[in-house]
C-alpha cells in the first residue's frame, strides 16, 4: 500500500521536498517536529481520503475506470462486456448515467487516480450537501484541488530536480552551479522539464496505459529515495555518537531495502511479462519479428512503442537498484568506522548555538512559553 498510495507514505520524494521547505517554516529547531511530522500526518489524511473516495465506488464502475482503453475499449458496451467478464456486473445504462452524473461524457478508461478520487468524493460530499443536483459541482471542484496539488508538487519536484542537475554539473564545469547564473538556470530546468515530460508522454502514448508502465517505476523510484534518506538519517545518528537510536531509521531501512530491492529485482528480470519489463519487451519484440500484433496494440507503431518503453523502464530500474546498492555499501562503510573510531569522524555539520529566538516549540503556546515570552517582551 505505501507504495500504491504515494501521498502519507514511506515516500523518498517528500523527504528531498521537506529538507528544503520545512526550514523555511520554522524559527527555531524545536518547532520541527510539528511542521514536519505534523505535515507528514495531514498527507496521511490525503492517503485516507483517496482510500476512502475509492471504496464508495462499486467494483464495477472502479475498474470501468481504473482499466486501460485496450482493455475496456471506447464504449460503454466494451466496458460493460469487459468489467462482466472480469467478475464484476455494470450496464451500459449504469455507466452512461455516472458520467451524467458529474457532467462528463465519458468515465471510461480514466486511469490515474484523479477522476477516482474526484467521482468518489462527489459522492460522498453530495450525500452532505446539496444531493445529486450537486454531485457534478464537487466532481469539479475535487478535480480542481486534485489539479492543484499536482502542479504544487510537480513545480517542487522541477525545482528540486534543477537543483540536483545543477549541483552535478557543477562539479564539472563551476558556472553552472550557481543559482544567479540565468543561462544556467534555464537549461537545466529544461532538461528536467524535458525528462518529466518524455516520461508524460509516453505514459500516455503507451497501449498497455501508462499506469502499467510507468507506475511501477514511479514506485520504485520513491521507495529507493527513501532508502537514500533513511541511510542519510541512519548515517548521522552513528557519526554523532547515537548508536543505540540507530535502530530508529534502521529498521524501517531494512524493510525498505528488502522489499523495494525485491520488488526492482522481479520488475527487471522476471520471465513473467506480465510482470518483469524485460519480459514483456521480449514478448513484443518477438512477435513484431513474427509480423504479429498483440493486444492492446492494433498496429506496428504502437507495438514498438511498447518495446521502447518496456526498455527504458527495465534499464532504469536497474540503474536505480545499482545506485542505491552503491549509496548502501558506502554508507556500511562509515557506520564500521565510526563504530571502531574513539574519536567522533569530522562532519560538516554547523556547530551548536544555542538560539536567542523565543517562539512556541507547537501550534499552541505552553503555560510556561507564554510566561517566558511575556517577561521578555519588549
Amino acid at each position: 500500500m505505501f507504495i500504491i498510495i504515494a501521498c502519507g507514505a514511506l515516500s523518498g520524494f517528500h523527504s528531498l521536498i521537506s529538507s528544503g521547505t520545512t526550514p523555511k517554516m520554522i524559527q527555531k529547531e524545536t518547532q520541527v517536529r510539528m511542521i514536519g511530522y505534523g505535515s507528514m500526518l495531514m498527507e496521511s489524511f490525503v492517503a485516507v481520503m483517496a482510500i476512502t473516495a475509492a471504496c464508495v465506488l462499486t467494483p464495477g464502475l472502479y475498474f470501468a475506470m481504473n482499466s486501460p482503453a485496450g482493455v475496456v475499449g471506447a464504449t460503454v458496451q466494451s466496458a460493460s462486456q469487459a468489467v462482466t467478464a472480469m467478475g464484476f456486473v455494470i450496464t451500459p445504462e449504469q455507466l452512461q448515467a455516472a458520467a451524467a452524473a458529474v457532467q462528463e461524457q465519458t468515465l471510461i478508461a480514466r486511469t490515474g487516480g484523479a477522476p477516482t478520487l474526484a467521482v468518489g468524493i462527489s459522492q460522498i460530499f453530495s450525500g452532505f450537501i446539496g444531493g445529486a443536483g450537486l454531485q457534478a459541482f464537487w466532481y469539479h471542484f475535487a478535480i480542481m484541488f486534485e489539479a492543484l496539488f499536482i502542479l504544487t508538487t510537480v513545480d517542487a519536484g522541477t525545482r528540486v530536480g534543477r537543483f540536483m542537475l545543477q549541483d552535478t554539473l557543477g562539479n564539472l564545469w563551476k558556472p553552472i552551479s550557481r543559482v544567479s547564473w540565468w543561462p544556467g538556470l534555464v537549461a537545466a530546468s529544461a532538461v528536467v522539464v524535458a525528462a518529466w515530460g518524455y516520461f508524460l508522454y509516453v505514459g500516455v502514448n503507451d497501449p498497455l496505459g501508462g499506469i502499467n508502465q510507468l507506475f511501477p517505476l514511479f514506485g520504485i523510484a520513491n521507495q529507493l529515495l527513501a532508502v537514500v534518506a533513511l541511510t542519510v538519517a541512519t548515517t548521522l545518528l552513528i557519526k554523532s555518537g547515537r548508536l543505540k537510536w540507530a535502530w530508529v531509521t534502521g529498521v524501517p531501512l531494512a524493510w525498505d531495502v528488502a522489499v523495494t530491492l525485491t520488488a526492482s529485482y522481479q520488475k527487471v528480470f522476471s520471465p513473467d511479462p506480465t510482470l518483469g519489463f524485460f519480459a514483456q519487451r521480449d514478448r513484443y519484440q518477438t512477435a513484431l519479428d513474427q509480423g504479429k500484433l498483440l493486444a492492446p496494440a492494433k498496429t506496428r507503431d504502437t507495438m514498438e512503442q511498447v518495446v521502447l518503453n518496456s526498455t527504458v523502464d527495465g534499464i532504469l530500474a536497474a540503474l536505480f537498484a545499482v545506485l542505491i546498492i552503491i549509496v548502501i555499501l558506502d554508507a556500511l562503510r562509515v557506520w564500521v568506522k565510526a563504530v571502531r573510531s574513539r574519536e567522533p569522524l569530522p562532519t560538516t555539520e554547523a556547530p551548536f548555538q544555542e538560539s536567542k529566538i523565543l517562539a512556541p516549540a507547537g501550534l499552541i503556546p505552553t503555560r510556561e512559553e507564554r510566561e517566558t515570552m511575556a517577561r521578555t517582551a519588549p
